[in-house]
């Protein structure tokens, strides 16, 4: 049947203009996709791999070796940082709009409008909320603190309507199921509800941290631009991107800005495989 089916298709691509027209819009597509992206990738390594020197580890910063350790350790702190504020208030929210929120509320409507067009905001405006916010108003200064939430209210959005989608792609049998064994409406969420979700939940999270890492605008008017490890709660200090855009501007440091990029590079294709081992893994159980 399968070979039949395929069969069926060439045909009907063949004396169908139509039909042959999109699958030849859809191939170049895909084909000019990843043709970029390799082009991307292939430009990085080429130009960073050959200015990958020991003295870009250093532990501190200097104007001789440019060192991206204290970038590296920083990124990893405001990641940390940002989603353990974004990801509990991401998916309680997203559990109070699906489970116990009235369907039809005009509330819920308006709730979910505004985390879509807050998911579109330029990441500038969110640098320049938590310039006026966390580092005028609640005088943080420029610190890692203020960077980090900054970013926890950008991902946000993101992290509560990917939960969101997840938990009304759970069965209602579930629900069902376990309401009729006797389980109240707390209990059903947290054991029968939400750990067959985690998989879509994850798949936010990695989303949000893959903005997190890359990001460089919001970070500039909150966490500053300072080139040492991250110390105090009032401690100003640069990720890996902000790092690369701070050599680029600088015009002496271009080697350096290559190598950077690929470090960068690495450290997001290392969190997105881990995360996702652990989505595949605990999806795995879940089924």
């Amino acid at each position: 049947m399968e070979g039949k089916s395929a069969f069926t298709g060439i045909k009907d691509i063949k004396t169908q203009p139509l039909s042959f027209f999109l699958h030849v819009i859809v191939s170049a597509s895909a084909v000019l996709t990843v043709g970029v992206l390799f082009a991307i990738i292939v430009f990085i390594l080429v130009k960073g791999i050959p200015n990958l020197k020991p003295e870009l580890f250093a532990w501190k910063y200097t104007s001789e070796n440019a060192s991206m350790l204290p970038a590296i350790i920083n990124t990893v702190i405001i990641v940390i940082a940002a989603l353990l504020a974004a990801v509990p208030a991401g998916v309680f929210a997203a559990i109070y709009l699906v489970e116990y929120a009235k369907r039809g509320n005009r509330l819920v409507s308006a709730i979910r409008v505004t985390a879509e067009t807050l998911s579109g905001i330029p990441s500038i405006v969110y640098g320049l909320f938590g310039y006026l916010l966390f580092v005028m108003k609640l005088k943080w200064s420029y610190s890692m603190p203020a960077g980090a939430m900054t970013l926890a209210i950008m991902i946000l959005p993101l992290v509560m309507r990917t939960t969101e989608e997840a938990l009304k792609a759970v069965p209602d049998s579930y629900r069902e199921g376990s309401f009729g064994l006797g389980a109240g409406k707390l209990r059903t969420v947290f054991y029968a509800v939400l750990p067959s979700a985690v998989p879509g939940i994850l798949a936010g999270i990695i989303l949000g941290i893959g903005r997190i890492v890359g990001e460089t605008a919001a970070l500039l008017y909150t966490s500053g631009t300072v080139a040492k490890v991250f110390e105090n709660m009032t401690g100003s200090g640069r990720t890996l991107a902000v790092h690369m855009y701070c050599l680029l501007s600088e015009g002496l440091y271009i080697n350096e800005a290559y190598a950077t990029a690929v470090i960068l590079l690495v450290v997001v294709v290392v969190i997105n495989a881990v995360s996702g081992a652990i989505a595949r893994k605990v999806g795995g159980k879940n089924g």
